[in-house]
C-alpha cells in the first residue's frame, strides 16, 4: 500500500529466468502488494523460476502473443485484483525496481495519473550503454511526436511506465497492437485523454541477459511510431477516424 492505494507490479515476461530474480529481489516490497508475471511462452523456465521466488500470481500464456499482448494480460490481471496503481517492470533487468517507489508515489498523491522512468532526462543514456543509433532514432521520433501531439516528453519509448487505475479502465487497449508498437499507442491515447504525465530520470542499463529488439523491428516500429502520431493529429482535427482514440471521445 502507499497512501491507501494498493499497488501492483506486473512483469511482461519472455525468456527472462537469467534476470527475473535480481529484479524480483530489487522490488520495493514494502509497499507492493502483488507481483503479476506473464510468461509469454517463454522457451526457457521464466515461470518455474518465478514460482521459486514465491510469485504467485503467474499467467502462462498456450501460445506467443506479442509483447502487447502480454501487456493486456498484465493490465486485465492487475484491475481484476482491484489495483490502484499499477507499475510495469521489465523482469529482464533494464530497467532498475528501486524506482517503483518514486514513481508509485507521484500516483498515490495524485500529482499525476501516469508516471514514466525516463532513460533521456539527464546525461546517463549513451554511458549506460545505449546504442548511438537507438538513442538518435529516440531523440527524432519524440521530437516529431511531441509536435504531432502537442506535448511535451523527453521519450515515448521507456518501458518503465506506471499508471492509476482510472488510466488503465478507460483506455480502449485491445484496439492497440499486439506487438512492440502497444507501447507507443498507449501513451497516445493517455494523451489524448487528458491525463497527465510525469517523468523522472532512469539511469539507462544494457547488459548481454537485457532484451532488445532488433534492427528490423525497430525500423518497422520507428514507421509505427510516426503512423500513430499521425493518426492522433489526423483524428483530433476530425479528418480521420482512427480506432486508437474514438472510444476516448466521449471522455469529458
Amino acid at each position: 500500500m502507499l497512501n491507501n492505494k494498493k499497488v501492483v507490479v506486473v512483469m511482461p515476461a519472455y525468456n527472462a529466468a537469467s534476470t527475473l530474480e535480481k529484479t524480483y529481489r530489487e522490488l520495493p516490497h514494502h509497499i507492493v502488494d502483488d507481483v503479476i508475471l506473464v510468461d509469454d511462452q517463454s522457451k526457457d523456465n521464466t515461470a518455474e523460476v518465478a514460482r521459486g521466488l514465491g510469485i504467485t500470481q503467474i499467467i502462462e500464456h498456450e501460445k506467443n502473443t506479442g509483447y502487447g499482448g502480454n501487456q493486456k494480460s498484465c493490465y486485465k490481471a492487475a484491475l481484476d485484483l482491484d489495483a490502484e496503481i499499477v507499475i510495469m517492470v521489465h523482469p529482464d533487468y533494464q530497467y532498475t525496481p528501486k524506482l517503483c517507489e518514486s514513481m508509485a508515489s507521484l500516483l498515490a498523491e495524485e500529482v499525476f495519473d501516469c508516471a514514466l522512468g525516463s532513460r533521456i532526462l539527464g546525461k546517463g543514456a549513451l554511458r549506460g550503454g545505449m546504442p548511438v543509433y537507438k538513442y538518435v532514432a529516440n531523440r527524432v521520433l519524440t521530437a516529431f511526436q511531441n509536435l504531432m501531439v502537442n506535448y511535451k516528453l523527453s521519450e515515448y519509448h521507456t518501458g518503465y511506465r506506471a499508471f492509476t487505475r482510472e488510466v488503465l479502465k478507460r483506455l480502449p487497449l485491445e484496439n492497440n497492437s499486439d506487438n512492440f508498437l502497444f507501447d507507443n499507442q498507449m501513451l497516445a491515447q493517455i494523451i489524448y485523454a487528458g491525463f497527465e504525465i510525469g517523468e523522472i530520470t532512469c539511469p539507462t542499463r544494457y547488459e548481454e541477459d537485457s532484451s532488445s529488439i532488433s534492427l528490423g523491428s525497430s525500423s518497422q516500429y520507428g514507421l509505427g511510431v510516426l503512423a500513430t502520431s499521425l493518426a492522433f493529429r489526423l483524428h483530433r482535427l476530425g479528418w480521420v477516424k482512427s480506432s486508437l482514440f474514438t472510444a476516448l471521445d466521449d471522455i469529458d
